[in-house]
């Protein structure tokens, strides 16, 4: 299949090894004290390993390359003692939360409200949460509404748990600080599942653009019709 991968320039590599520490896949290996992409179906094109080379001999290609094998990954990184087979990484394993019982709290048997101190309870349904680490297929997109929100905003919002993400799965990203085009990765999502709406929450920052235009360009390239809306959160802290 055509598809991005990255290209290793080896006459530019100075051997300092960055590049095969941030590649969580295990894609790359020092051989003869250079970097190598070991196997083609280990790279899964995001480029982790692109701003960790001080020396730009990483970039990517368009080529014909097998497609990415995520089982290929696991079994190579559990020969290689860094992953667990059963559970994976703990930063990308997969998992649905239960906030029901979290709800709960703070009501008498009858559900009626009752005061507490305890803090705000978190809306968050799913892990992992990044783009970059989610799976293309997870049972909690089955039915979805997908909150798509840039990193920066649950910060400068102080009610963004209730006003967002609540009911939502949430995604979250810089296409800045990650330096990668999030729209191969989302279209994936959504044309996999049955993803019912799509909400953009993004900063006023004209660098958030790209997140915006990333999903955008997702959603025409599934193919599907999809309900979907854009939120902008001033630097103040208000929606605009």
């Amino acid at each position: 299949m055509l598809r991005r991968i990255i290209k290793i320039n080896e006459d530019k590599c100075n051997g300092c090894g960055l590049c095969a520490t941030a590649c969580h896949e295990g894609a790359i290996g020092m051989v003869d004290g250079k970097a190598k992409l070991l196997r083609d179906d280990f790279c899964d094109g995001l480029g982790d390993c692109l701003p960790a080379c001080p020396t730009g001999a990483i970039t990517f290609e368009e080529r014909e390359a097998a497609a990415y094998d995520e089982v290929a990954v696991k079994v190579h990184m559990a020969a290689q003692g860094h992953i667990h087979l059963e559970g994976g990484c703990p930063g990308s394993r997969m998992a649905t939360l239960n906030r029901a019982a979290e709800e709960s709290r703070g009501c008498d048997n009858a559900g009626n409200s009752q005061k507490t101190d305890s803090l705000p309870v978190s809306q968050l349904k799913q892990w992992p949460v990044q783009i970059k680490l989610a799976p293309v297929n997870a049972p909690y997109f089955d039915g979805a509404k997908l909150l798509i929100a840039a990193d920066c905003t649950p910060f400068a919002f102080a009610g963004f748990h209730e006003k967002f993400i609540r009911d939502h799965i949430t995604l979250v990203g810089c296409p800045k600080l990650d330096d990668v085009d999030y729209s191969e990765k989302l279209t994936e999502i959504i044309r996999n599942n049955d993803i019912q709406s799509v909400h953009i929450v993004r900063m006023e920052v004209p660098c958030c653009g790209g997140l915006e235009n990333a999903v955008k360009k997702a959603l025409m390239d599934s193919g599907k019709f999809i309900p979907w809306q854009v939120s902008v959160i001033s630097i103040d802290g208000n929606i605009k």
